[in-house]
């Protein structure tokens, strides 16, 4: 970054950054309950009946379209960086369908008078040095002049009708596998307090930028029957998405979810972004949560909830697959790179009432 761009501090115009400024997940279900039902075509495989990551849409029998759109506001203050991550994070919509994306549209939204020039042309080429690394042009978009700065990506993509992993298709019995370790929310807390440090800055940087191409590779394994990405609701608010479509319950070991220390040091000290609180409120009672009073058996921490609600802006792949997939599945994640891909909960049909999701 030169002189001139770090006079600019991006995160400064943000009331919240990357997929922390998503709407709570209980206000964006009630904002959707009090919409009237749209068409239903029967081309369109995947819709808004389970909050899935994108849109499926059958074009024949070898063939369906995956659609998507994602966009936020800065998590970074580097230009170049905050476009790479916006764009890394919008993509893995297509790869947690089990897609191959094939083109994106920009969309861009900046405050042209506070802005140079510059900043925003490194901003779009971040994201463009990403689209290049998936393969796939910008093939056009839109740009609007706002108070916050916004970028993201619509994606297109393909896949076979018989290879989308759907968020609601888990099986009781399934083995949970997260893909990325858990933290990045707190990482951009972190750095929004000035305490993050050089390493812990390229540490976040490579999380959200890492590709989750994997998923097109985990969708063609048979015994993998549900995916989705683990983003702005955290992992126990996308977890239930997978709970509520499939009708069943799931149970998380909080001792083996894969975490990025860095950031599981800082929730230790009461770092944590106020999305994370957000998420929980949302969550309505569906959680079933150890007592928070120590770390002793049968017991959890506070900084153990803050990154099971830790919103993760371009997070990992959460796969559910039977039992004997799992060595397939994380020798599939380790030999993209995926080297913290970790066993952590199950799949049941135990859930009583309306709690789905209980931690141990």
């Amino acid at each position: 970054m030169d002189s001139m761009d770090a006079l600019i501090q991006l995160t400064r115009f943000s009331h919240g950054g990357g997929c922390g400024c998503k709407m709570a997940p209980g206000v964006l279900s009630d904002i959707l309950s009090r919409t009237a039902p749209g068409l239903l075509p029967p081309e369109l495989m995947v819709g808004i009946e389970t909050s899935d990551d994108a849109a499926v849409w059958r074009l024949n029998d070898e063939q369906a379209l995956v659609a998507t759109t994602d966009f936020f506001t800065p998590i970074v203050d580097d230009p170049r960086d905050f476009g790479r991550i916006a764009a890394t994070n919008a993509i893995s919509d297509v790869y947690a369908m089990g897609g191959r994306p094939i083109m994106a549209l920009a969309i861009v939204g900046m405050p042209l008078d506070k802005l140079p020039r510059e900043v925003i042309g490194q901003i779009l080429e971040g994201g463009a040095s990403v689209c290049r690394d998936a393969g796939i042009p910008i093939a056009g978009g839109h740009s609007i002049d706002v108070l916050e700065p916004i970028y993201g990506l619509v994606v297109l993509g393909l896949v076979h009708p018989d290879k989308v992993r759907r968020n609601a298709d888990a099986r009781a019995g399934d083995v949970l596998i997260l893909g990325k370790p858990l933290g990045v929310g707190v990482l951009s807390a972190a750095l929004k307090k000035g305490v993050l440090g050089a390493e812990g800055y390229a540490e976040m940087i490579r999380h959200t930028t890492q590709l989750n191409r994997v998923g097109t590779d985990l969708a063609a394994i048979d015994a993998v029957h549900a995916i989705t990405d683990v983003t702005g609701f955290g992992l126990a608010g996308h977890l239930l998405e997978i709970c509520r479509g499939s009708g069943l319950g799931a149970e998380v070991r909080l001792a083996d979810l894969p975490l990025i220390e860095r950031a599981a040091a800082f929730a230790r000290e009461g770092i944590a972004t106020g999305a994370s609180g957000r998420n929980w409120a949302s969550y309505g009672g569906q959680v079933d949560w150890p007592s928070l009073e120590g770390d002793g058996e049968g017991q959890a921490a506070d900084w153990q909830r803050t990154m099971a609600t830790d919103p993760q802006t371009s997070g990992g792949l959460l796969v559910s697959c039977a039992p004997e997939a799992v060595e397939t599945v994380l020798a599939t994640f380790r030999s993209a790179g995926f080297e913290q891909a970790a066993v952590m909960g199950t799949m049941g049909s135990w859930a009583e009432g309306s709690a789905r999701l209980r931690f141990v």
